[in-house]
């Protein structure tokens, strides 16, 4: 698992103004948590965690916090959670959580496909991918960048459960086993191009009929009762 080192500094001044100001000079607020202990409130570098987050890990990675102002004045942590302006998409706040590199803890890695199923190249099947991401439990040293599965021999039909995955030794797969990852489906059937020219043609058909029906009907109501024969007097 690849690690990295954050610079951080101690903060001791919150609330939204405080942020916003921060993140006008290109800091971001954070908090660092740990179990039964209080937030350590912190300031890290826009430009400093967006070079983090483009590690091979992306946001898996394990952080060496080098904190300066406060007590502790290094912490191992992975992210919490980002929070992120939704239209620049700019980092506003990060929650790490604080972590012994001895105890494990529950994570969420990335699921890939590698090459292309024989039901989508030669039966023309729709490759469908339903699970993109894989709970699991295992030291922080043992987490994966990702798991990768090979979907070439994969036919039309067939599919990749959770018990498929090639997951290494070490890490607790924590999803139901028997829940779908990967599927090949069938190409989507088109209707035949005589169907469509049959049901064109019945309409002018049904439409003919209609008018000649109408045209008995009107030649009927045009034509004139008999005379009576006058009476004898």
């Amino acid at each position: 698992m690849e690690k990295v080192i954050l610079k951080a500094q101690d903060r001791t001044d919150t609330g939204k103004r405080v942020a916003k100001n921060l993140r006008a000079k290109g800091v971001v607020p954070a908090n660092v948590y740990k179990s039964g202990e209080g937030a350590q409130s912190l300031q890290i570098s826009e430009r400093d965690f967006d070079e983090v987050l483009n590690t091979k890990a992306g946001e898996n990675v394990i952080i060496t916090l080098n904190i300066t102002g406060g007590k502790t004045k290094e912490k191992t942590v992975v992210i919490k959670e980002i929070q992120r302006d939704p239209i620049k998409s700019r980092v506003l706040h990060v929650d790490f959580n604080e972590i012994s590199l001895t105890e494990e803890l529950e994570v969420s890695v990335p699921i890939t496909a590698r090459g292309e199923a024989v039901g989508v190249k030669a039966e023309g099947g729709i490759l469908e991918h339903v699970m993109w991401e894989l709970q699991i439990e295992c030291l922080p040293t043992m987490i994966p960048e990702k798991i990768e599965v090979d979907i070439s021999a994969l036919k039309v039909g067939s599919s990749v459960f959770v018990k498929d995955l090639p997951v290494p030794a070490g890490i607790k797969v924590l999803n139901d086993p028997e829940l779908i990852v990967m599927t090949i489906k069938a190409p989507k059937a088109e209707a035949p191009a005589a169907e469509a020219v049959e049901e064109g043609a019945a309409e002018p058909e049904l439409i003919r009929k209609k008018k000649e029906e109408e045209a008995e009907e009107g030649g009927e109501a045009g034509k004139e009762a008999p005379k009576e024969a006058p009476k004898a007097k």
